[in-house]
């Protein structure tokens, strides 16, 4: 009896037609093609996972790897940041900029991510991660280091386009990053944390401008210091990632032999692979045909185009309230405070449901609130105060993005298929970047209602977004369970990568009601096969 792997796709692979009942799937690709195979073989033995051990190792990837990702995204979110810091240092007004030519500096950034999206898909595959960020952070540490130069809008446009180009492969290299570190348990936490450095990043960032717009130059304005400023320190500390971020666990120096194994059996549970760097045109094919890329993808459009615009104009939002130019800059302090709160609780929270929709459903509540207090609040001195808890409520929305790339992230697998759909939400959140700070103009301060009424209608949607790809993933599970039992299997089967490591492995079994624990084969584990190819994939709501 033959059993199809999914109805939107009659054969989900041409390498597989169909699954025998009784039988397993026997995998294309060999055990070398992933890295972490290599590693267990010329080991010449294997290490069981305990919770002490992993414990251990744990510690030790988050001590040294989490602080070097964690500060690079705080300098690009910084980087990309320093446009609207200027904003209000009369950046406008000396470089002569009118009409849409400010929302395109801002837009510009995420035209150069969305061109550079499909060929970093095959760079992340193809080159290793820690030399690839160490080079593409000098670079645009570079770039925003040469706006101190530029006086005019072309200038401007012209060094911002470098920056975006240079920074559009951080957050996909970090999501790589994220499934080549840690369990699909622990990755909403990790992704929630570096993605946190954009409410960070309003916070120093805010303290440090608000200082910097103090300095007084005789050769350089406010603006360009900022520029100078934060370029000189980019630059700087590409070095310390050339350094200290290494490639993949089995690069990695910290790292005795044992622990390498470890770190490698610790992820075994994710059936996602660790490190391949062979290109496979089948599974760019199947990430096509899948729905849920273009689900999360239009997710990351919708939330996109509130956070390009806001990003882009907020502090010139706040100074609509009738505040002054370091006032405004003061002011959105506790905006980047709400953000940490919110990316961080959010991550925690969906960590203890081990659900993401439900959360992100809950996320998308206060914008709502707040971009519908902003369009019929009056903008005058005594309304400010209640405006800025306006302004507030809508900096919850940092929280939905991490969230969104962890959803994808963990129900993705196979090498390929995951650089090509985490290329795809990278472009459409590059394309909603580039409409947010459009629907915003300078012309249309102080109540700025084309864009706040964008976003309003943009949160609504992804309400809808989130229970449509919800009800898919269970769906899809659904399906799986169908074909382990037409393969002598058990229908329910325990996830145990998205388990604490010491009840997973505490008791050796894992058994549970009449649930399964996926017995581990190494031709199976090791190999370059996508979610939809593997019948013990469980996917994550």
């Amino acid at each position: 009896m033959a059993t199809t792997f999914h109805d939107t796709s009659k054969m989900a692979d041409d390498r597989i037609d169909h699954v025998e009942e009784g039988k397993t799937v026997q995998p294309v690709l060999g055990l070398e093609d992933d890295r972490a195979a290599a590693v267990i073989k010329a080991s010449g033995h294997t290490i069981a996972l305990t919770h002490e051990n992993n414990k251990r190792v744990l510690k030790k990837i988050d001590t040294r790897i989490l602080p070097v990702i964690l500060a690079i995204y705080f300098l690009q979110a910084l980087d990309k940041a320093t446009l609207a810091y200027a904003s209000v240092f009369g950046l406008v007004q000396d470089t002569g900029l009118v009409g849409r030519q400010y929302s395109w500096l801002g837009a510009i950034v995420y035209v150069a991510q969305l061109v550079a999206q499909p060929a970093l898909a095959y760079i992340l595959v193809k080159f290793p991660l820690g030399k690839f960020m160490a080079v593409t952070t000098l670079c645009w540490g570079i770039s925003l280091t040469c706006m101190t130069a530029a006086h005019n809008f072309g200038g401007l446009l012209t060094a911002r386009l470098f920056l975006g180009l240079f920074e559009a492969g951080v957050a996909p290299a970090f999501i790589a990053l994220t499934q080549m570190w840690w369990r699909r348990r622990e990755q909403p936490i990790r992704l929630g944390a570096w993605y946190a450095m954009n409410g960070i990043t309003n916070m120093l960032g805010s303290l440090l401008t608000y200082g910097i717009g103090h300095i007084k130059s005789p050769v350089l304005k406010e603006y360009q210091i900022i520029f100078l400023f934060f370029g000189l320190i980019t630059v700087a500390y590409a070095f310390v990632v050339y350094f200290f971020l290494p490639d993949s666990p089995m690069t990695a120096r910290f790292f005795t032999s044992d622990d390498r194994l470890v770190a490698v059996e610790r992820l075994r549970d994710n059936q996602q692979g660790v490190e391949n760097n062979k290109w496979n045109w089948q599974h760019v094919r199947e990430a096509i045909l899948d729905y849920k890329t273009w689900g999360w993808s239009a997710m990351m459009f919708s939330i996109s185009v509130p956070s390009g615009g806001i990003s882009t104009f907020g502090p010139l939002i706040v100074k609509s309230f009738n505040y002054t130019s370091f006032q405004a800059i003061f002011f959105n302090i506790p905006f980047g405070a709400v953000q940490l709160v919110a990316t961080m609780g959010g991550a925690w929270v969906a960590t203890k449901l081990k659900m993401k929709g439900p959360v992100l459903a809950f996320l998308s509540l206060p914008p709502i609130a707040g971009c519908v207090m902003l369009l019929f609040l009056p903008r005058s001195a005594s309304t400010r105060g209640v405006s800025l808890c306006g302004y507030y409520l809508i900096s919850v929305y940092p929280g939905i993005t991490p969230l969104i790339y962890s959803w994808s992230a963990a129900n993705t697998a196979g090498e390929t298929k995951k650089k090509v759909t985490t290329g795809f939400l990278f472009v459409f959140q590059c394309a909603g970047n580039i409409l947010g700070p459009n629907l915003y103009t300078v012309d249309d301060a102080p109540r700025y209602t084309r864009g706040l009424l964008s976003n309003l209608a943009l949160f609504v949607v992804l309400m809808l977004l989130y229970a449509v790809q919800a009800f898919y993933l269970f769906v899809l599970n659904k399906r799986h369970a169908q074909r382990r039992v037409a393969m002598g299997k058990s229908a329910k089967i325990i996830d145990r990568s998205m388990m604490e490591v010491k009840k997973a492995y505490g008791d050796g079994t894992g058994d549970v009601k009449g649930e399964e624990v996926p017995e581990h084969d190494e031709g199976d584990d090791w190999s370059d096969r996508t979610d939809w190819e593997r019948e013990n994939f469980v996917y994550v709501y």
